[in-house]
């Protein structure tokens, strides 16, 4: 008879659940089984462990064997309690001392010969045993990604065997020390765009208020150029939003720890599937629209995707988190993405062009722009023309301002925005747009006589509003005026 328990983690949607993974040797018929709502990938370790066991040197009972990973209610997936499950036996089988064990918490893979291999989901992993003060010993690769976590006491190892020696105190692995920060993040500068100026301060608008924005415009006008210049011109991330962005691209095994402070830009291609794009599976994984939160998502050709998948943007756009439902799983994750979004004007993409005569007819043209459905646009805030650029300009060396210059204003923007009303101007409800963007009587009667020239949806009102205020904050402004609105109401116009 031998009975042990030790400590691991089971990751379910952005939580790492504690998982006690007992053991139990009995006497009977020998037999190797796993419960507790194990995956393919939890039941096939028997074979992984029993090999690295033996690998490293020592003995598997051919007693009866049983393993639990409580709670059971909870799915179990991935290779990561390999290394769990093999020290329960080597404890229970009291090949190993029962002393110090119940200090630490054990991820990792096995390879047949008793390596530590990574794992995916680390980070939130790491997260949560810092909470619960136990320390943990993780592969060699997961090493630096853990490190992220401050007062973590983590211990690498390479294989099971070195991982037995530190518990009985043989040979003990070094803690880990996290290397120092040698890594610049470097943007793509903004004076690389040859002028464009309306487009640039249409971008740094988006940049001052997280506003979404849909660029139309001919092939090689600088639409994904502008979109990939969008990161240099943002405030640096605040450590929680960091955590909170690498949690997520641990967990789809995307995250560089070297880094991890670089604000996302994501670009899927337009044949991206709808499960791609916001996430889904079972049990739910997050897509694009998660790895890209607290950062950019770039939609280039945007009447190539699928409308499904368009469609499914919405409720995200304007909550900032997806909730993705199947059956036994509810998942929420977030998504707190800045859409940048680009496309031409037709299928042949020069309708409108002075220099190339258009070859779309007007059904094929209507066809084209109808892919992207009304509500969607609606959810845009700002529509901008971009314009061919004509050889002159672009062999001119006209002095262009930074990405540095722009940033600096942007962030002063921020700190007005953050100190006003707590949040950015995008993300302000009805009521706290009634509230922080109110209009004087003469103000308000004009920009209501312009919205009905326009005939525009209650949406749109609320978010020409929000763009003025923006752009007023960006001249420091305290109140919204009547030329700010105007400008507001430029780019709601493809």
């Amino acid at each position: 008879m031998g009975f042990s328990t030790v400590f691991s983690r089971a990751v379910y949607g952005m939580r790492a659940i504690e998982v006690h993974v007992e053991v139990h040797l009995s006497a009977g018929l020998p037999r190797f089984a796993i419960v507790g709502l194990p995956e393919t990938v939890v039941k096939e370790s028997k074979d992984r462990v029993r090999s690295a066991i033996l690998m490293s040197h020592f003995k598997f009972s051919g007693r009866r064997l049983t393993v639990n990973l409580a709670p059971a209610d909870v799915p179990k997936e991935g290779g990561r309690f390999d290394l769990a499950i093999a020290m329960g036996i080597l404890l229970a089988s009291h090949q190993l001392p029962k002393t110090t064990e119940n200090r630490y918490e054990f991820i990792g893979e096995l390879a047949l010969s008793g390596e530590l291999r990574p794992i995916s989901s680390c980070l939130p992993i790491a997260i949560a045993a810092a909470a619960s003060q136990r320390a943990l010993i993780l592969p060699q690769a997961n090493a630096e990604e853990a490190a992220l976590v401050e007062g973590l006491m983590i211990y690498p190892a390479q294989t099971l065997l070195q991982v037995c020696q530190h518990i009985t105190g043989q040979q003990l692995l070094p803690v880990y020390q996290k290397p120092a920060e040698t890594v610049t993040i470097r943007y793509p500068d903004l004076a690389d765009v040859k002028g464009q100026a309306y487009a640039k301060y249409a971008l740094e608008i988006a940049a001052a208020g997280g506003h979404s924005l849909l660029m139309t415009g001919t092939p090689g006008s600088g639409k994904s150029m502008l979109a990939t210049r969008l990161p240099g011109i943002l405030p640096p991330l605040q450590p929680d939003q960091a955590y909170e962005t690498a949690v997520v691209g641990s967990m789809m095994q995307k995250l560089d720890p070297k880094r991890w402070l670089q604000r996302p830009f994501r670009s899927p291609h337009h044949g991206a599937s709808a499960v791609a794009l916001v996430g889904g599976g079972n049990p739910p994984k997050p897509g694009e629209i998660s790895l890209a939160h607290h950062g950019i998502l770039f939609l280039d050709e945007l009447p190539e995707f699928q409308r499904q998948a368009l469609e499914m943007l919405r409720e995200p756009m304007e909550s900032g988190h997806i909730m993705i439902s199947r059956a036994g799983h509810q998942m929420m994750f977030p998504a707190n993405f800045q859409l940048i979004a680009a496309m031409n004007p037709c299928p042949c993409g020069y309708l409108g062009d002075k220099l190339v005569e258009c070859r779309c007819n007007p059904s094929q043209i209507s066809r084209y722009q109808s892919k992207l459905s009304g509500p969607l646009l609606d959810r845009i805030d700002l529509h901008l023309t971009v314009p061919r650029l004509s050889l002159t300009d672009m062999t001119q060396n006209q002095a262009s301002e930074h990405s540095d210059a722009v940033r600096s204003r942007v962030i002063l923007c921020h700190r007005a925005q953050l100190s006003r009303q707590q949040k950015l101007n995008s993300r302000l409800t009805a009521a706290e747009v009634n509230r922080y963007c109110q209009l004087d009587e003469k103000t308000k009667a004009a920009f209501l006589l312009l919205l009905e020239k326009l005939q525009v949806s209650v949406r749109v009102y609320h978010k020409a509003l929000k763009v003025a205020r923006t752009v007023a904050d960006l001249q420091a402004k305290t109140d919204i005026e009547l030329v700010d609105l105007q400008q507001a109401l430029q780019f709601r116009v493809l």
